[in-house]
């Protein structure tokens, strides 16, 4: 495992003005894109296939093999979609990296559209982000002004407009599809797979959609090579990722790791449990991941090793919880949210986590039987594997790894209402 902190995609995060095109440029800037206009897009795409770049938004596909699917002929338009939508409860890497180095996106852009002849691109940042949507239009129009966008980009025959597009705060948008329909300006809803946006994505042509971080990890795979990103990181997951770590630490913020870093090794970045009050649950990569327990401070956090241990990497967003939270209030919490958010599309999702969030509710505020507990996890099956997109597989993760782990204090509810039952009775 390469040293945990060498930094990489946070390397000009800390430099003055980073947001800056003179001090991107200053720290090897659009070095990568003059190397990249060189070769051809079959290479560029065989390179990022070679380095075992897996997607940073949450499902880690290959994005090598996901650019290859674009079709090579060009009697329609291409297009690159970069979700930004950064919406994912815990998750704060995306939103810091346009913020701070949004040139580093820029030129990813700029590769990655190059790679798969696209001549426009979109990035769909979430509207409320309102600071970082006016630091990346301005970070655009400097690239335009230095000659990095528009017609024939170095001299290289290559054209390329970037359209940075704010969307109306819906976290549905989060799931490519309905951020398509977002973006064409229609009501965000996942469409129906197949056809894929690779072969009919944005205004029906060939569309390639990736997460921020993706996309700003191409410069430098061009300039350091597939060998040097693959000594970072494990074999199947190779790479830097940077972790979002909140809730009961000591120092919550954004750490940059090889992908396989341990809750244990972050925990000693983050400065430790908050006021030395023990680990109790903690999440791996935001509240649509099946929690883990302070059992699982040595799994490693990757793809592989993530699933292995019966959760997901998800968009490595780590939050932490002490002892003195109950989890049966947090999974309602949790559950609250993805109700809130349902597009209501499909049955499953749309009544599934109506009556979660009413049984979670009563429950917590001691009215709850023990019946409540297999009619959760009864309602979860239902909704598993049967809801038109993933929202509702995150929405019952929660419910069903918090029953998995820590049953008893979802029957310590039951039992109070036994209790206040038995007295009322008396």
């Amino acid at each position: 495992m390469a040293d945990p902190i060498t930094p990489v995609l946070t390397k000009r995060w800390l430099s003055p003005k980073s947001w800056t095109i003179q001090s991107y440029e200053a720290l090897e800037g659009y070095t990568a894109v003059r190397k990249a206009l060189k070769g051809t897009p079959e290479q560029l795409v065989q390179l990022v296939k070679d380095s075992g770049l897996r997607g940073r938004g949450g499902a880690g596909f290959p994005a090598g093999i996901k650019w290859s699917f674009m079709p090579p002929n060009e009697d329609k338009p291409h297009y690159l979609v970069i979700n930004a939508d950064e919406g994912e409860p815990g998750t704060c890497k995306d939103i810091p990296l346009m913020m701070a180095d949004p040139h580093s996106l820029i030129e990813g852009c700029i590769i990655a559209s190059y790679a798969m002849r696209s001549h426009h691109c979109f990035i769909y940042v979430r509207g409320e982000a309102l600071h970082c949507i006016r630091r990346l239009n301005a970070a655009v129009r400097e690239a335009y002004d230095a000659g990095y966008l528009g017609i024939d980009i170095l001299k290289s025959g290559f054209d390329l407009d970037i359209t940075v597009h704010a969307g109306a705060g819906a976290y549905i948008c989060g799931e490519e599809t309905a951020l398509l329909d977002s973006l064409e300006g229609r009501r965000g809803q996942p469409r129906l797979k197949p056809p894929f946006p690779a072969a009919a994505g944005l205004y029906a042509a060939p569309t390639t959609v990736n997460n921020v971080e993706t996309i700003a990890s191409a410069p430098f795979i061009v300039n350091g090579g597939s060998d040097w990103f693959r000594q970072m990181g494990r074999e199947k997951s190779p790479g830097p990722k940077i972790y979002s770590i909140s809730g009961h630490v000591e120092k919550p913020g954004q750490y940059e790791c090889p992908l396989g870093t341990t809750l244990r090794e972050l925990l000693d970045m983050a400065g430790g449990m908050k006021d030395g009050i023990p680990l109790k649950f903690w999440t791996p990569g935001g509240s649509s991941t099946p929690m883990f327990t302070a059992e699982h401070l040595d799994v490693p956090l990757d793809f592989e090793g993530a699933a292995e241990a019966g959760s997901m990497l998800g968009t490595t967003a780590v939050q932490v919880f002490n002892e003195t939270v109950s989890v049966p209030w947090a999974v309602m919490k949790w559950t609250q949210f993805y109700e809130h958010e349902s597009c209501g599309k499909c049955t499953p999702c749309r009544e599934g986590t109506y009556w979660l969030a009413q049984i979670l509710e009563r429950m917590v505020d001691g009215k709850g039987t023990e019946e409540d507990i297999d009619t959760l996890l009864d309602v979860c099956d239902n909704i598993l594997g049967r809801s038109f997109c993933a929202l509702g597989d995150g929405a019952v993760s929660p419910i069903t790894s918090g029953i998995k782990y820590f049953r008893d204090e979802f029957l310590a509810l039951c039992e109070t209402n036994k209790r206040e039952l038995v007295g009322a009775e008396a």
